[in-house]
């Protein structure tokens, strides 16, 4: 595929549309925004004149992760939106490794934000929608009146990154599994098939070394080809944005300019009195219990309820738990 570029020179593919034709329980139509002219792809779901939730999506997913949480918060009133950040998804996929950083992510959100004219924002966020979803409350807080905390975290002096993390950073190093399987051999849709309990790490390094395949059951292969459909046919240029997540993790002891201003975050957020719901899987080694239950303890106001059997990526496997406990929370 041919690289497009921007007024400024920033060159970038775009996936065909063609890749999101009938997903599996993803029926909501496609709207862009313009940032740094590119393509900001959002789901913009339920009536226009409910109370707005803000999902975000980390790495390596999409807007597609949050499906069951907007199919059921849009049956019960509300209005979803749902934004792909630059370089997955929907949205276009600038191919030099550099353009990416969380600041900017951060600022493509905030243009949304802006631009629809959001208002009394409930922000269901986690992973890497911990960070950029929480710089929006806290950088436009009259916008925003609940957060919805799920296994995510902002980097802080006291915070102890679990060997999963160190883990999965090192894996995108240099000589790193992922980095040198994804996409050739590993797409990242068989990757989430590991994560969500379709297939085991082994059958992962029997891919990686044999180029063998798992048969999927029909229900797990679609949600498969719903995780690889943003980067069918774009090869390893148009994965910058995948790789530049987890190398932007501030494990250094220079946690960086991501480091400190996670930092900084956190201790603003420590004011934060409006509600406050932490929800999280209990099975995730990324995101500890332990670290979700000890940060909910900061806010007298937050509630916490814990998923036990819910992994790292809850959305996809509790979403309507969620939404369900969300909706009964907010109705409190």
């Amino acid at each position: 595929m041919d690289t497009l570029a921007t007024d400024e020179g920033v060159r970038f593919l775009r996936t065909p549309d063609a890749a999101f034709s009938d997903l599996a329980d993803y029926p909501w139509a496609a709207n862009y925004l313009s940032f740094e002219g590119l393509r900001l792809h959002y789901v913009d779901a339920g009536p226009r004149d409910g109370p707005i939730a803000l999902l975000m999506h980390g790495m390596p997913t999409w807007g597609f992760l949050n499906r069951k949480i907007i199919r059921r918060l849009t049956d019960a009133g509300w209005r979803c939106i749902a934004a792909d950040h630059i370089g997955f998804g929907r949205s276009d996929k600038p191919v030099e490794d550099d353009w990416y950083s969380i600041a900017r992510h951060a600022k493509a959100h905030r243009a949304l934000v802006e631009t629809l004219d959001l208002g009394d924002v409930t922000l269901f966020c986690q992973d890497w929608g911990g960070p950029i979803g929480l710089a929006q409350a806290l950088d436009m807080p009259e916008r925003f009146s609940r957060l919805v905390i799920m296994n995510t975290w902002l980097h802080h002096e006291a915070y102890a990154y679990t060997d999963a993390i160190r883990r999965w950073n090192a894996q995108w190093r240099e000589d790193g599994l992922f980095l040198t399987n994804v996409p050739e051999r590993l797409s990242l849709g068989w990757f989430m098939m590991v994560s969500l309990g379709h297939m085991t790490a082994a059958d992962l390094f029997t891919i990686v070394s044999q180029a063998s395949y798992p048969a999927l059951t029909p229900e797990a292969d679609a949600i498969r080809r719903g995780y690889d459909a943003p980067f069918e046919g774009l090869g390893r240029l148009g994965h910058a944005g995948p790789r530049r997540f987890p190398l932007s993790i501030p494990l250094d002891a220079d946690p960086g300019e991501t480091g400190r201003t996670q930092a900084r975050q956190f201790d603003a957020l420590l004011d934060w009195k409006k509600p406050i719901n932490f929800i999280w899987g209990g099975a995730d080694n990324v995101f500890t219990e332990g670290w979700g239950r000890k940060w909910a303890d900061h806010y007298p106001q937050a509630t916490f309820d814990l998923l036990a059997d819910a992994g790292h990526f809850l959305q996809d496997t509790h979403g309507e738990a969620i939404a369900d406990i969300f909706l009964e929370r907010s109705a409190a």
